[in-house]
């Protein structure tokens, strides 16, 4: 199996990205290993051995991944066996022959603590733990939008993805039984229905995934999902409330989504 790095002096996010998106195009099966804050010359020395080494023992080079402020470093391990990819100051210099003025490099830009936005997404990480599943409803004049569906539809984990990536304070409400048999939204979100965003999913699936928490129980039945999901789309459209169904959609794609539709200010850079 050929291997792949995503090597970098902060955190490697950005190279795992990048690194992540290019590969994803091609059908072939990669060994990642993702190797963040390599910040002096001994360990960019010693990346550079563990490169070479995998090149060695598999016979095939591997590709590599880096971004580095230091100069010394990004040659350390353009000397190595790998195939490796600078895409930053690649892209940086058709940026700054555009702009006509040179970049400024500095370690830990990119995702540090010194962002701009990173109040707003502790803030909002913060807020989705403290309203997940309908637990502070008298919190919700601080949303920014407000996630309903049936239960294990995927609202938790995308309040949380909507936080945590871009400072959206994202509540989520479960639609029972009792409230999808009445027809109408509950009481406590009549006056928040402009933050309304509904998540919806395939019976099948859904009966899959509470089948794991609750197995051959009449919530995970195939039967009750079916109705469930059902009424709710039903009650989504009665009251015009935008919805998606996430049956086929990472939480990363889901949140694009909704990003889009509702138009939801990032708080990312």
């Amino acid at each position: 199996m050929r291997t792949a790095f995503y090597i970098s002096d902060g955190t490697a996010i950005t190279s795992e990205v990048f690194g992540h998106a290019t590969l994803s195009m091609f059908p072939v099966e990669f060994n990642h290993q993702t190797i963040p804050f390599v910040e002096t010359v001994k360990k960019a020395n010693e990346i550079k051995k563990l490169i070479d080494s995998v090149a060695e023992t598999s016979g095939e080079k591997p590709l590599v991944f880096f971004t580095f402020v230091n100069p010394e470093l990004s040659d350390i391990i353009l000397s190595s066996q790998g195939v490796c990819y600078d895409f930053l100051s690649y892209a940086s210099e058709i940026v700054k022959r555009e702009l006509k003025v040179q970049p400024v490099p500095k370690m830990h830009r990119t995702h540090s603590i010194h962002e701009s936005s990173y109040d707003f997404r502790i803030d909002a990480v913060n807020y989705a733990l403290a309203n997940d599943d309908g637990a502070n409803i008298k919190d919700y004049d601080e949303a920014d939008i407000i996630l309903v569906g049936v239960s294990r539809s995927g609202k938790t984990p995308t309040s949380l993805y909507l936080a945590l990536q871009y400072g959206i304070k994202a509540a989520n409400y479960p639609m029972t039984e009792d409230d999808l048999e009445s027809g109408k939204l509950p009481k406590c979100l009549d006056k928040y229905k402009g933050k309304l965003f509904g998540l919806t999913i395939d019976p099948e699936r859904l009966a899959a995934i509470r089948q794991e928490r609750m197995a051959n129980s009449k919530y995970a039945s195939i039967r009750q999902c079916r109705i469930e999901v059902k009424e709710v789309e039903m009650l989504f459209k009665k009251n015009k409330t935008p919805y998606l169904n996430s049956t086929r959609y990472s939480v990363e794609e889901i949140s694009a989504k909704i990003i889009s539709e509702t138009g939801l200010k990032r708080h990312k850079y």
